[in-house]
């Protein structure tokens, strides 16, 4: 049976050891470390519920970080990642360990000086990946508790992106530039319909789906049909609207360096017309009452 063995304890739940396949690891596991000694042999079938670094790179940053984290936090933090393991049906990028625990122990630092960190992408993110975002959520409530803080929902969001970066192995600045351009996206809307988007409506859901589809289709090189007859009576009936929604493209183009195929417009102007008839059925109401 294969073991690892211990070369140093840097806490209770973390140690370094030589393992017999990929030479040193940092071992992070609960209580893994405690009562543990240099050259003690721990079987590899213990190491179920624990985690692996094998990056050197890795190693060396999450060594650095040890030192200044409270025991109870990497604990949390081990069982947040566990959980995000158990479920998604994903591979778990390693870095994911580094990530939350840089992240959350200055975002606890910051809430025990008082001093306010804004998400302006919270809801963009909510509405972009929903099921990061609920794992999100189970870590920030997890973190309240064990660390005896109240996070505020902002963190929700940061937390959710790091998790959606360790299980795409895409960039967390990649994902937050998405997300920006996402909200300003929103923004050009609401200021060119002089109308604001509900928040908690399903046309606010649906309009940021769609536009999280665009990027991905640009991102993966993916091909949208042609529709002539679709784009020719968008801009007969719609021109405003697809004006707007040819707008919308530019500035995707502009931040993405990639080109949109001419078919989004037409797409995208069916969700503009459709914020637009919203708000001028609200404008009705609001005059008959």
């Amino acid at each position: 049976m294969s073991s690892i063995t211990v070369a140093k304890v840097l806490n209770n739940n973390v140690i370094i050891a030589d393992h017999p396949q990929y030479a040193e690891v940092v071992v992070i596991g609960k209580g893994i470390g405690f009562n543990r000694k240099s050259r003690d042999q721990i079987n590899l079938s213990a190491v179920e519920k624990m985690f692996i670094l094998r990056n050197q790179q890795e190693q060396e940053q999450y060594k650095q970080l040890v030192p200044q984290v409270e025991e109870k936090l990497i604990e949390a933090i081990q069982e947040i990642v566990l959980y995000i393991v158990q479920h998604s049906n994903k591979p778990v990028n390693e870095h994911i360990h580094i990530a939350l625990t840089d992240h959350l122990s200055f975002a606890i630092r910051r809430y025990e000086q008082d001093v306010a960190f804004h998400n302006p992408f919270l809801y963009e993110t909510k509405e972009i990946y929903p099921e990061e975002y609920a794992m999100a959520e189970y870590a920030i409530d997890k973190i309240n508790k064990a660390m005896n803080v109240t996070m505020p929902a902002d963190e929700v969001g940061f937390v959710a992106l790091h998790i959606h970066s360790a299980l795409s192995n895409r960039h967390i600045s990649e994902l937050k530039q998405h997300s920006k351009l996402i909200g300003d996206l929103v923004s050009i809307v609401e200021d060119s319909l002089e109308y604001r988007v509900p928040r908690d409506s399903l046309d606010y859901s649906r309009l940021v789906t769609h536009m999280r589809f665009v990027l991905e289709r640009l991102r993966r090189g993916e091909a949208v049909r042609e529709t002539t007859s679709l784009d020719g009576l968008m801009k007969r009936e719609y021109p405003e609207m697809y004006a707007l929604a040819w707008k919308l493209t530019k500035v995707i183009e502009q931040r993405v360096h990639l080109s949109v195929y001419p078919a989004e417009v037409s797409y995208l102007t069916v969700h503009l017309q459709r914020l637009a008839q919203k708000k001028e059925d609200e404008g009705d109401l609001n005059k008959s009452k």
